[in-house]
């Protein structure tokens, strides 16, 4: 990229956090995320976690400020904090096959607001540190942004497009999984909701992964094949019995290899072109120390995803097809 999309977003290397910022970021949030460990273990709690369970309660405060400067941010993720009741769990349970159930499930979650949604069998590393969940079932439900507002990202005092469009992909996630808990206690089963953009016990992008939603990009985020980077994500955990949706491998991680497009265009060169170890597993990772503090002082980002070619509706099928005769090959 030989120009940013947009004058808000400086070029790739000039960028340079403010002194006040650095006192803020107090430790380094790398080793946390278990950045060169071989052996796996569950996530510790992280930047959106609740300010008192790590290091940069502050810097999070101070995010947050940023971003409700931008127009209509502050409404747009206001929705995504207004939770919903959870109703009690129906005495009588709904005996249909799991097979029944699972088609029930998506098509509810499909007609509130989803616009993806996968089921997985829970792993205990999908729970972080210091929480506990005992549904054996994740269902992730993906909500898909807006390509042309999304371009608008990062947001500043003149224009707040791309963080709205993020918050209200935020609440679309609220809505949408309080909903289908709400329904699946109402067929007797326990169930409890897992938003963004604030974390909980749920991390959301390797059970997306598991249950076929995407795959893992090099900056960070999932990739899904219908709507490439533009994606926001929500859970449900539940004892209902469902089937598992199957992984998909369309190739994203292959690309993922040779594009430096993201890479390119981050601001704080926070995006590396290979992957590491992380937790156990080799994999693509985000340089937390040099992420958040332009996050936090850009009112929120998002150029890496809005950016990515797989997030282009009008590149994704190209690449689909590219990379499915690469596999076939392969």
């Amino acid at each position: 990229m030989s120009e940013p999309q947009n004058p808000r977003r400086p070029r790739r290397g000039t960028w340079k956090p403010r002194p006040e910022t650095v006192a803020l970021l107090r430790v380094s949030g790398n080793p946390i995320n278990g950045v060169g460990e071989t052996s796996p273990r569950r996530p510790s709690p992280f930047f959106w976690h609740p300010p008192d369970q790590h290091p940069w309660g502050s810097l999070q405060i101070v995010a947050r400020q940023n971003s409700r400067k931008c127009p209509g941010s502050t409404e747009a993720f206001q929705a995504a904090y207004s939770f919903p009741e959870l109703n009690p769990v129906a005495d009588t349970r709904n005996g249909s096959p799991a097979r029944d159930l699972t088609e029930e499930v998506k098509s509810f979650a499909l007609s509130h607001e989803a616009d993806d949604v996968g089921i997985t069998s829970m792993d205990p590393l999908y729970v972080f540190e210091g929480y506990a969940i005992t549904h054996p079932r994740v269902i992730v439900l993906a909500l898909a942004h807006n390509y042309e507002r999304l371009r608008e990202v990062p947001s500043d005092e003149s224009n707040g497009v791309g963080v709205c469009d993020v918050g209200d992909q935020y609440a679309k996630g609220t809505r949408a999984s309080y909903a289908l808990a709400n329904w699946i206690r109402s067929q007797g089963f326990d169930a409890d909701p897992y938003p963004g953009p604030t974390a909980s016990a749920l991390l959301l992008i390797p059970p997306a992964i598991a249950a076929g939603l995407g795959e893992l990009g090099k900056h960070g985020s999932l990739i899904s094949p219908r709507f490439g980077s533009g994606v926001r994500l929500a859970g449900v955990t539940t004892d209902m019995p469902l089937l598992a949706t199957a992984t998909r491998r369309f190739g994203a991680d292959d690309f993922c290899a040779t594009c430096q497009i993201c890479t390119r265009a981050c601001p704080p060169g926070a995006i590396t072109p290979g992957k590491q170890m992380v937790r156990g597993v080799e994999r693509w990772y985000v340089d937390f120390d040099k992420c958040i503090p332009y996050f936090a002082e850009a009112a929120s980002c998002g150029i890496c995803i809005a950016d990515c070619p797989w997030t282009n509706p009008a590149v994704r099928p190209k690449l689909l097809a590219t990379m499915a005769r690469r596999l076939d090959r392969g």
